[in-house]
């Protein structure tokens, strides 16, 4: 994918028809209007943050963002993180966890509008892939028991699944069959309504709900229903919070801003990808955290740009980001004619949309290639069970946490292989993958397989310092082709290490020097480490130029 510092609104977008748009922004709009009031319930917030965040996202993405098909709303993976935090710091008490939910997607939106000020932008995967895939996994799992558990009217207390599991089970006499028969015919009819692309079956569901309501007395068989929708009473402020639950959120609005990014860019990576768009990272971190800003600052929930919004946009017809403002006025227009009866909505309705939303997760095939691969299985899976028994929250912080020890750990110790030369060619290769490659007698050739720093490399010089002693070595060559640049440890250490070459009388040379690690040490040059020690040169030419100069020496 090719990207952009700062391209115009309109460089990703196509020429088309803008009819094609306005097409797809009505059947969208028709998906993501119903998810947003769903995944409210989700972040146990009232229903207009939901939508708050929906009209908000797809006004701020589409005047900043740079994909045509991202579609930026509220996503079940934020909404869970952000119920998991403030059910952590308010408990039970409501009225708290919704100040502390605009507290933390404010702070959100702030730390993501740096992050793009701040060009960090190309760290966009911060999570792992197997993480992230794991979790998600987990985490669907954990949503569709839980609005199972909603739907029935069963409320169990514990945050871990298989607690959570064993109260739902053990009290099924209590459950409210009605209810649950009324989503499974929901969940069927969405389904079932999947083959047509071009039908929005959420939005169709939740007309079918509300017509039902106007003839049927639902609190008669127990179901419930969504109820006011305050959008009267919103808002534009910053939440009277103290001062140490801001500091509070500020830790844990690292993993929102994480996931929201980490689900984010990825969308906006593979359609960008799959169609050869230009797109800017940074912009869209930019976009990214003015969306949640302003989400954040009228009591609205968090957003992002989720691959089932992006995909369905797509798979729509859109060609430019006009999908997305005409999905936004067409979900104000609902919002505006329609409100009351969005209040009557069955409540067995929208937890059928979450589950059909998150249903796609939840496939075994996403496993399948760390398998074959023989790559992070054990990642992958720890993240998975990491969300089933810590909870969400927990269970995110634990796979990252996992994810970066282990980076560390073969970071911290790497491999150092012993180069020798193929054949008569030019290329000098690790010896224990290729025992054919000859080694030049006194001379040792090391490449670390990692880039040097901080944290390895003292390992990485004692490996060879004791290389060296197993010969006649007087010419010792440090191949650093695998280090763009070098920290202030990093240097401090060649440096006792180059004397210490000299006191044992060999010579030193640091070849295949990246630009930056060759200034810096230019610049750090000394008695032991001098600048002629010091080259671009490939290692072949290190070679050739050592065999010139003992032949000179033996002529003269």
């Amino acid at each position: 994918m090719t990207t952009a510092d700062s391209p115009s609104p309109t460089d990703s977008a196509r020429s088309g028809s803008p009819v094609r748009d306005v097409i797809a922004g009505c059947s969208i709009a028709g998906l993501l209007l119903p998810e947003a009031v769903a995944y409210a319930g989700i972040a146990n917030l009232p229903p207009q943050a939901g939508l708050i965040g929906l009209l908000v996202g797809l006004v701020a993405y589409g005047l900043i963002g740079t994909s045509r098909f991202a579609l930026v709303s509220a996503t079940s993976s934020s909404a869970a993180v952000l119920a998991a935090i403030t059910v952590s710091m308010a408990g039970g008490d409501a009225a708290q966890r919704l100040l502390l939910g605009a507290g933390l997607v404010i702070l959100a939106g702030v730390f993501l509008v740096l992050a793009g000020l701040f060009r960090l932008g190309g760290i966009t995967e911060f999570i792992a892939k197997p993480v992230l895939r794991g979790f998600t996994f987990g985490l669907a799992i954990t949503i569709i028991l839980k609005q199972v558990a909603s739907v029935v009217g069963v409320h169990p207390t514990h945050g871990d699944l298989p607690r959570f599991a064993y109260q739902l089970i053990h009290q099924a006499s209590a459950w409210n069959l009605n209810a649950l028969a009324a989503a499974g015919v929901v969940l069927l009819m969405l389904f079932s309504m999947s083959r047509w692309k071009n039908v929005p079956g959420p939005l169709v569901v939740i007309v079918l709900g509300i017509a039902l309501a106007y003839g049927v007395d639902l609190h008669h068989y127990g179901i419930g229903q969504v109820g006011t929708i305050d959008l009267a009473g919103v808002s534009f402020d910053i939440p009277d919070l103290a001062r140490t639950e801001w500091l509070r959120l500020g830790e844990l609005a690292f993993a929102l801003v994480l996931i929201l990014y980490a689900e984010s860019y990825g969308s906006i990576r593979s359609f960008a990808l799959k169609h050869g768009d230009k797109t800017s990272a940074d912009r869209d971190l930019i976009a990214l955290g003015v969306a949640n800003l302003g989400s954040g600052l009228l009591h609205g929930m968090p957003v992002g740009a989720g691959y089932s919004a992006t995909s369905a946009n797509e798979a729509a017809g859109a060609q430019s980001r006009l999908a997305g403002w005409c999905a936004a006025a067409v979900v104000a227009v609902i919002v505006a004619l329609l409100l009351p009866q969005l209040a009557l909505t069955p409540e067995p309705v929208l937890a059928a949309i979450v589950v059909y939303a998150v249903s796609h997760t939840l496939r075994l095939s996403v496993f399948r290639p760390y398998w074959s691969w023989r790559r992070d299985r054990l990642l992958v899976v720890l993240a998975c069970v990491a969300v089933l028994l810590l909870g969400v929250l927990d269970g995110l912080l634990a796979g990252i946490g996992v994810s970066l020890l282990m980076t560390l750990r073969n970071l911290s110790e790497p491999r150092v292989s012993q180069l020798g030369r193929l054949g008569s060619s030019h290329d000098y290769v690790d010896n224990a993958a290729h025992p054919e490659a000859t080694t030049i007698p006194g001379v040792l050739i090391v490449r670390p397989e990692a880039p040097i720093f901080f944290a390895n490399v003292e390992r990485i010089l004692t490996q060879v310092r004791h290389m060296a002693a197993q010969g006649a070595v007087h010419t010792v060559i440090f191949s650093l082709e695998e280090s763009p640049d070098l920290d202030g440890s990093t240097i401090e250490a060649l440096h006792m290490f180059a004397a210490g070459t000299i006191a044992h009388g060999r010579r030193l040379l640091l070849v295949r020097l990246k630009p930056r690690a060759l200034e810096v040490l230019a610049r750090a040059a000394n008695e032991a480490l001098p600048r002629e020690s010091l080259h671009e040169l490939s290692v072949d030419e290190c070679v050739q130029s050592l065999g010139k100069e003992s032949m000179g020496a033996a002529s003269a």
